[in-house]
């Protein structure tokens, strides 16, 4: 006998101005399944399940929960329905500790009851399999930690179905198989998980039924174990796809970047990049591996004047900008793309500021006299938007509404309107679907076919093997090597990135 259906939404339809984000769309879900929400960015996905969590209301369409009507105008409503949703950016309080961020926010006694309160979490706990330390305050919590504690707010909740968007989007390759051990452990207990994400083989190994949509309408629903990832990336473009990333093949340029003997530390004293020596060269893209914490960050801040530097040069063009304002370095051709997966917004783009604002956020100082020059910042947005098929409802609509893969082609494409000779672009295709992550690896082979030196800092190592001329791997803020892509495996770089001490291959 089937498993009944728990949640069903009928005929959805949800507009922002003249953009129809769900259009008609049906969606269902069983009890005890972890069902997949699959679409490129920009494909609805987000916004349903805003609307099944109560903080849109849809223009049209039903809501049904155990056979029961529901019109959510809250979340306070779809909570008290059984629904919980844990949000790609952490809504949490960093200066309480964790159980204090469990038990705000609802209404509830005059006195908290700190004992009954950590009694009945530490219960949920044991329940799911969830570990956390409740006495830690979020903001020593790395992101794993805060997305668990995020877990734990729904379930304190009382929630039987929760809604996980895009979850393994800022956590580690360790971080996301303990997540999805987590996911396994709430189905074991009865929980219905609802997974929105656009990550093919995420979907095929923690999925039992995949719902695709496409520029907002409802495709088809496939149980995961009779496709295949090709299958279900032609479900999401309407067209075969190609699964390989481009790799382009230039003539190597004198270097463009020179960094000697680099050393940097961080806010406690720390070492974090200790005596780095490497050169960029023009037209090439120098790809940069590391598990999680092995400098990346303070490279690209010290490289982009974001982090002081303790030692060392940075050449570029032969001077040295070590010591320079980040402002001053950007004029002297220095891009950076830092897309910063705990929070899209954070850097480099204001969520309150419509698109033309925030294209002419790096121009408006050549502007002229004291007014901004408000033709010219309209001309480069609606060029910059047909040119990398940004989709918006307007540009001069607040860029938050914007999806995560069309923000990030707004700040890949401000960039590169500088024409810098230097392109430090960490993390570009994170948190991106397949279809926008060939367009901003594209756009990357263009800059190199123009001479542009790019430093590509990933974490996802398929993605360094296709498109990287030379691949540098990072360990404890050391290079550990400089290596070909085309003649190494991943069980090699694995163990280049836990150990400095590998005779490696400098290309």
């Amino acid at each position: 006998m089937e498993t009944p259906n728990i949640v069903e939404m009928r005929q959805i339809t949800k507009k922002f101005g003249p953009l129809k984000a769900n259009d008609r769309v049906d969606f269902s879900v069983r009890k005890g399944e972890v069902h997949a929400i699959l679409g490129e960015n920009g494909a609805g996905k987000s916004t349903l399940m805003n609307i099944l969590s109560g903080i849109y209301t849809p223009d049209s369409g039903t809501i049904s929960i155990n056979g029961t009507i529901h019109r959510f105008h809250s979340p306070q409503d779809s909570i008290a329905a059984g629904i919980g949703m844990v949000y790609q950016h952490f809504k949490l309080a960093e200066a309480l500790t964790g159980w204090e961020n469990i038990c705000a926010g609802p209404a509830g006694k005059a006195f908290l009851n700190k004992k009954e309160i950590i009694q009945k979490i530490n219960s949920i706990c044991s329940e799911v399999g969830l570990a956390l330390d409740l006495e830690k305050r979020v903001l020593d919590m790395g992101v794993g930690e805060r997305q668990r504690l995020e877990i734990l707010k729904v379930l304190y909740r009382g929630a039987q179905i929760l809604i996980l968007d895009e979850p393994t989007t800022v956590l580690t390759p360790q971080e996301t198989l303990c997540l999805f051990t987590i996911i396994e452990s709430l189905k074991a207990a009865g929980k219905t998980a609802v997974i929105i994400t656009h990550k093919l083989y995420e979907v095929m190994q923690i999925s039992d039924r995949v719902s695709i949509m496409r520029k907002g309408k409802y495709i088809a629903t496939v149980e995961t174990a009779g496709v295949t990832q090709k299958n279900l990336a032609e479900l999401m473009v309407g067209q075969a796809m190609q699964m390989e990333l481009p790799h382009v093949c230039v003539e190597r340029r004198p270097p463009v970047l020179q960094v000697k003997h680099l050393v940097i530390d961080d806010k406690v004293c720390m070492r974090k990049i200790h005596d780095m020596t490497f050169d960029l060269f023009g037209g090439e893209i120098l790809g940069v591996a590391g598990v999680s914490g092995s400098g990346q960050k303070q490279l690209c801040q010290g490289l982009t004047g974001l982090q002081p530097v303790e030692a060392g040069e940075i050449l570029v063009g032969g001077e040295d900008i070590a010591g320079l304002t980040a402002r001053d370095i950007y004029s002297k051709g220095v891009a950076h793309l830092n897309f910063v997966p705990e929070d899209r917004l954070g850097m480099g783009l204001v969520g309150n500021m419509d698109l033309v604002d925030n294209v002419f956020l790096r121009d408006y100082r050549n502007s002229k006299g004291i007014f901004l020059d408000q033709k010219k910042a309209v001309e480069m947005t609606e060029n910059l938007v047909a040119s990398l098929s940004i989709m918006h409802p307007g540009i001069h609509h607040p860029i938050r509404v914007l999806s995560g893969g069309n923000l990030q082609k707004v700040l890949i494409g401000r960039e590169i309107l500088s024409e810098p000779q230097v392109l430090i672009a960490a993390y570009p295709v994170r948190g991106l679907d397949l279809g926008v992550t060939h367009k901003v690896i594209e756009l990357l082979n263009e800059q190199k076919a123009k001479g542009v030196g790019v430093l590509l800092i990933s974490e996802d190592l398929d993605l360094l093997l296709e498109v990287s001329d030379r691949l540098m791997v990072l360990y404890c803020g050391q290079i550990s090597g400089i290596v070909d892509p085309r003649e190494t495996t991943k069980e090699e770089l694995g163990l280049m990135m836990s150990s400095i001490d590998q005779e490696c291959c400098h290309a």
